[in-house]
């Protein structure tokens, strides 16, 4: 055999070499690709293990629960306690309307990735409406028009022959337990419970009659003469009153802190309430607040014209 022929030889058989080896390679690329595709799959079912939101049952009714929400500092991380504890909660649907003009990514992204089930809105509350810097917050009416957004777009999808469940009206900034939300699902039209931390009292509640097991009258210390004296964390109507009563909403006319009142006023009576809580003598719902962060620091850095410290991170 001469050298040329010798050199021919072994240039086939690396490039035979060469060859399995690519082929291997683009083996193993594969099954790596199907392995990440796998983890992520199983990562996916854990996550829906731990939801108990994503194990929807048809017979449940669903709970519908309405949230105007606008930009803060503070708006992320009361939300992200409403969706963790919301994520608890089997057949719950989140509606969540921004004051705003258009969709935020912060919110936008939060929702995509809580697992629940939801429907972003907006709706920009009217110009003189809106609270003025340093303006005490009971001086104007809030969530109006979001709340009425809400119940807009319920009448606009659900159909109160075939669509069951309540509708609870649930603020950003508040604490609720998976007790009361999956309790007020089985509201026939209007029921309440206790807020603990509002209206000047460590609770706010119905007073109920052990004979009657009827609402006989309310421990509120603000305005008790309302005829419904109950903060709008307090209460829940049953979903086809709501689609069967179009006209039924929450108006900016209506004297200072009488939201809850006009709106129930509009589907039951005080003898009708149903009273829930274990007859309202637990807690399951908090009037709570953050309190505004001290951004001194951070308003600093702007005077100077330096980049903020949340430059690039969403918080």
């Amino acid at each position: 055999m001469d050298k040329c022929t010798e050199s021919s030889l072994i240039f086939f058989t690396d490039f035979e070499k060469f060859d399995g080896m690519q082929a291997t390679l683009d083996r193993l690329r594969l099954e790596l690709e199907d392995s990440q595709s796998l983890v992520k799959q199983l990562s996916q079912v854990q996550l829906d293990k731990r939801s108990t939101c994503a194990q929807w049952d048809p017979a449940l009714p669903v709970v519908y629960v309405i949230t105007p929400t606008f930009a803060r500092p503070v708006q992320k991380a009361e939300l992200t306690r409403l969706s963790q504890t919301f994520m608890l909660v089997q057949n719950l649907h989140w509606i969540i309307v921004e004051d705003s003009k258009q969709k935020t990514a912060l919110v936008s992204n939060l929702l995509k990735n809580s697992n629940l089930n939801y429907t972003h809105l907006i709706n920009m509350t009217p110009p003189q409406w809106k609270l003025k810097q340093k303006e005490q917050r009971w001086r104007k009416p809030r969530g109006v028009t979001q709340r009425n957004a809400g119940l807009t777009w319920l009448r606009e999808s659900k159909k109160p022959a075939v669509d069951r469940g309540v509708v609870y009206f649930a603020d950003d900034d508040n604490t609720y337990t998976v007790q009361i939300l999956n309790e007020m699902r089985y509201t026939r039209k209007a029921s309440v419970w206790p807020v603990g931390l509002v209206g000047g009292l460590m609770v706010e509640k119905p007073n109920i009659d052990p004979d009657t097991g009827r609402v006989s009258s309310w421990n509120s210390a603000w305005r008790p003469e309302r005829k419904f004296p109950i903060d709008m964390a307090g209460f829940a109507i049953n979903l086809r009153i709501l689609l069967e009563k179009p006209s039924v909403k929450f108006s900016y006319q209506v004297e200072r802190g009488y939201l809850e009142t006009d709106i129930l006023s509009q589907v039951t009576t005080p003898e009708e309430l149903e009273p829930l809580a274990d007859n309202c003598t637990k807690v399951l719902v908090w009037h709570t607040r953050s309190q505004n962060p001290n951004l001194e620091a951070e308003n600093r850095l702007a005077r100077k014209s330096l980049p903020p410290s949340n430059a690039g991170i969403e918080v």
